[in-house]
């Protein structure tokens, strides 16, 4: 995979210039965050839930899941989402002031993990949903408390008739950041189980919830800031996202139709890189979509400014097959006391200081 895993859209020098000496050839200044997304793989308790199949995740279940393995697995993963962000010089990073998270049992894990010593300091909120997914796990959002005001959230379901199967919510979040009214729709669309072909129907279903639920806040307002993000399974050309979400292949915001989305992970992967690996090739999963409100030249509202595949030389697997693969928790059953299967990603977005 490259290295090169920084995608800054259309206006690459002015982005290049803006955090640096933008404001004085300008006379602007500009207010910088970070929202980020996470697979956190696999993130259970060790306690057991009735009501779910996680008994592979318990003590004695086949991982061998220890109370040992879970609080390692915490302190990797706060250790992790503690450091995005931090090498982009210039911009001032400190952690993600917005966090989507996928892979997760319960609230209580989230409760654990932000109340790890690396993530204390940041006051996190948390939304979350019990879903129906036969596994039990989750989508979730972790929040900033003093970056972002929470306004509304709720959970939108895929009917077990349309899917055959129980999947995860969608989880759809509201509020004010930095000044301006945001939407997430945090997803973790169906899996490739059965191979890509065979299982496309099941993500493009997902991706027309999504849709639907994204068309939903334009229809009230047009200029809407929306985020969808998540694990989608599906890489930035497939159908799922280009022709359902409306997301074309295309780096240049400035050449979108009318209703189309903008692929900020579009522009990573057409360098070469990935975000998870399976069997010596590279995919982009991880994807983060705007619509129209959060591109532009308009920099007085908040706007895209970058998309990042954080890619830490701690989260790569050091030796083997597997060299420069995630460094993940298992590996054929063996406890590897990793993070996860796949790298974080999150967008740098920017707003004029009045």
């Amino acid at each position: 995979m490259r290295k090169s895993v920084l995608s800054w859209g259309v206006a690459a020098v002015l982005s290049l210039l803006l955090c640096t000496n933008l404001s004085a050839q300008e006379k602007k200044t500009y207010d910088v965050g970070m929202i980020g997304f996470y697979n956190l793989e696999n993130l259970f308790d060790t306690i057991d839930d009735p009501n779910t199949n996680d008994q592979e995740f318990l003590p004695t279940g086949g991982y061998a899941w220890t109370g040992t393995k879970y609080h390692n697995k915490l302190h990797n993963l706060a250790t992790v989402i503690a450091k995005i962000g931090t090498d982009e010089k210039g911009l001032n990073l400190h952690c993600p002031d917005i966090l989507g998270v996928s892979e997760i049992e319960n609230r209580m894990v989230l409760e654990d993990l932000v109340a790890q010593p690396e993530l204390l300091p940041y006051n996190f909120g948390i939304v979350h949903y019990d879903g129906p997914d036969r596994r039990g796990v989750d989508v979730g959002l972790l929040y900033k408390k003093d970056k972002f005001t929470l306004l509304g959230s709720r959970s939108v379901n895929i009917p077990y008739e349309r899917l055959g199967f129980y999947t995860r919510d969608q989880l759809v979040v509201t509020g004010i950041y930095m000044g301006d009214t945001i939407h997430l729709i945090v997803n973790h669309w169906p899996s490739r189980l059965g191979g890509e072909k065979r299982s496309s129907p099941k993500r493009e279903l997902a991706a027309e919830y999504s849709r639907g639920i994204v068309d939903s806040l334009l229809a009230v307002n047009p200029n809407a800031k929306v985020v969808l993000m998540g694990d989608l399974n599906d890489d930035p050309y497939n159908n799922s996202v280009v022709k359902i979400m409306n997301a074309p292949k295309e780096d240049d915001y400035t050449k979108l139709q009318p209703g189309q989305m903008y692929n900020a992970s579009y522009g990573a992967y057409k360098l070469g890189n990935g975000t998870l690996c399976y069997r010596g090739k590279w995919n982009l999963f991880d994807q983060m979509l705007l619509t129209q409100g959060f591109v532009g030249k308009d920099r007085s509202t908040l706007k895209f400014y970058g998309y990042r595949i954080f890619r830490d030389p701690m989260l790569l697997q050091k030796s083997g097959q597997y060299a420069g693969y995630p460094l993940r928790t298992h590996a054929g059953g063996v406890w590897l006391n990793g993070y996860s299967d796949h790298f974080p990603v999150f967008m740098v977005v920017i707003k004029e200081k009045k």
